[in-house]
């Protein structure tokens, strides 16, 4: 694959999110710091997280409980799965720029890497992708983790147990000896009444607890419970679960209600943490 030398143009900074550096750090700042967690509940080191992907101003809260599990570590390479919410006929996508930018600065992407996943795995490439789901993160990591990192962003379509399985092998394999994160990027339920919303996440966030990227995937075909990045989380538990002792925190929960108080239509968010 070839990338171009240059910065992905952002397509939210300003709308998703803050376009002023100094007011997105301190919101992004704020939104780690109020995540209160146990510290005596968690121990080993952190694998990857689940984040959602809204704008900050919805999601940003349940978010910072995710990113408040890595503040302060540092970690060289960031791998990203999401969702691409655009109709595409490849299975997996990734960016054709060299870099992603927000307002806090340049991010560079881990391009040797990307192109040995794709001597195994057919990734393809986009310029002008409006896909927010990874670009959200960003802002986060780069306000919780300690020092530069690279980037490995994926954007899954596929929805075969099989593929993705074979995706997440070959992926660890590249990266086993790397300082890294995963993260899975995703909302849960859209557009329910926050009663059935409340139930339907319950289902999917027991689904990521219990680390079945199977059920996962088999909830959003049944119906039975949602997500927008069903695929990228059942990758990230598939890579997950080859890993020795893995075992699944959930961190917060929360819904659009909270903020815009109608509870008619509302989107749920869910936060966990994935310790080695």
């Amino acid at each position: 694959m070839d990338f171009l030398n240059s910065a992905r143009p952002s397509p939210i900074a300003g709308t998703w999110y803050s376009d002023d550096p100094t007011r997105l750090a301190s919101e992004m700042n704020a939104f780690i710091e109020k995540a209160h967690l146990s510290d005596d509940e968690f121990a080993g080191e952190v694998f990857g997280l689940v984040a959602p992907h809204a704008g900050h101003v919805y999601s940003g809260r349940t978010a910072g409980y995710a990113y408040r599990t890595i503040k302060g570590l540092q970690r060289d390479l960031v791998v990203i799965f999401s969702p691409f919410h655009q109709y595409h006929t490849a299975d997996v996508v990734t960016t054709a720029f060299d870099t992603y930018v927000t307002p806090l600065g340049k991010v560079p992407v881990e391009t040797q890497l990307l192109n040995q996943l794709n001597d195994v795995i057919p990734l393809h490439q986009v310029q002008h992708d409006p896909e927010h789901a990874i670009e959200i993160q960003i802002p986060f990591l780069q306000c919780a983790l300690e020092g530069e990192f690279s980037l490995l962003p994926l954007m899954v379509r596929t929805r075969d147990a099989k593929q993705l399985k074979a995706i997440a092998e070959q992926l660890m394999k590249l990266i086993k000896t790397e300082s890294f994160l995963m993260i899975a990027s995703t909302d849960l339920s859209h557009f329910h009444s926050l009663d059935i919303a409340q139930q339907l996440d319950a289902e999917m966030l027991r689904r990521i607890k219990a680390m079945d990227g199977d059920a996962v995937l088999a909830a959003e075909r049944e119906g039975s419970a949602s997500a927008c990045g069903a695929s990228s989380v059942a990758m990230l538990l598939y890579a997950a679960s080859r890993q020795k002792g893995s075992r699944t925190y959930i961190l917060n929960y929360s819904t659009s209600a909270e903020v815009t108080g109608d509870t008619s239509s509302v989107v749920g968010y869910g936060a966990a943490a994935i310790y080695i």
